[in-house]
């Protein structure tokens, strides 16, 4: 996604404020997937774009509390809360006042300005990186959905707990020893999914080759493993650098941040994946392979 289109969406955002929108309807407004929309904007941004709306209407609401005679009712409902104490309980957490304190003359609240997105020249840092492209390429994997709202929320954990239970259930191990040795790397597919959809898929696999035990690989299948196939492609290959999981977030905001505005790449709808090498360099994580295209 280009600077460009983030502003685009925030505009957007702004322009139907008083809407029943969120991030999905805006992510169609700019053509893009919900999954890929809700990523690049949270990594370039620093909230979700529903956390945005969320702050700019609340912002919003308590200006029309100090300046207009509209109820705390009307203006819950305007602001789209389904009753007062909904709205209540928002508008206190992010205010630190009640929307009836908001009305007095001296309440203390909380400005969130809409914004506007440049592009900041900083001090010279060096990215490595480098291209590669891919025919077709199949994996045997563990398939689970999520929802597109855990992208980039520090707080939450739900696969990194998918791969402690597929760990903890030995389900990982029957797929590595499809593999020859020194091929047993692992991978962490991020599925790409349509416009509408809520929930992406994210898979812990292998890669299926000439060498694969196609026998055992057809009884993982009978027992509820997934044959994942990604189409031809480029891409963006990065390592990630660190003790765990946090250098792959911040291995993605770079990709948004300074790659891709600096060398015109954006990603695609295709398969990004991770992968944890049997054998990896020592530092290195894991390594995020991003599908591109030149804008």
């Amino acid at each position: 996604m280009s600077i460009q289109l983030i502003q685009q969406a925030i505009c957007y955002m702004e322009a139907h404020i008083y809407e029943d929108i969120n991030y999905t309807e805006v992510a169609k407004s700019i053509h893009m997937s919900n999954y890929n929309f809700h990523r690049a904007f949270s990594f370039i941004v620093g909230m979700t774009a529903n956390e945005y709306l969320k702050k700019r209407r609340l912002t919003l609401a308590a200006q029309e509390l100090q300046t207009t005679n509209l109820s705390v009712i009307d203006v819950a409902y305007k602001y789209g809360y389904e009753s007062p104490e909904s709205f209540s309980k928002a508008f206190s957490r992010f205010h630190g006042s009640t929307p009836k304190q908001a009305k007095r003359k001296g309440a203390k609240l909380h400005l969130f300005n809409p914004l506007v997105i440049k592009i900041i020249v900083e001090g010279g840092s060096i990215m490595d990186y480098r291209m590669e492209h891919r025919e077709q390429q199949q994996f045997i994997a563990l398939v689970r959905a999520f929802q597109n709202e855990i992208i980039n929320d520090d707080n939450n954990h739900n696969i990194s707990d998918f791969w402690t239970e597929s760990y903890e259930k030995n389900l990982i191990e029957p797929m590595r020893q499809l593999c020859a040795k020194g091929k047993r790397d692992l991978y962490g597919l991020c599925n790409p999914v349509k416009e509408n959809e809520t929930h992406f898929d994210y898979g812990i696999g292998v890669i299926v080759d000439e060498d694969t035990d196609i026998t055992e690989l057809k009884k993982l299948i009978d027992s509820g493993y997934i044959l994942w196939k990604t189409e031809p492609a480029d891409y963006a290959v990065f390592q990630c650098l660190g003790s765990d999981g946090n250098c792959i977030g911040e291995t993605w905001s770079k990709f948004f941040k300074e790659f891709s505005p600096q060398t015109g790449y954006v990603q695609t709808d295709s398969t990004d994946y991770e992968i944890y090498f049997e054998n990896g360099e020592k530092g290195v994580f894991c390594e995020l392979w991003i599908p591109v295209k030149k804008n």
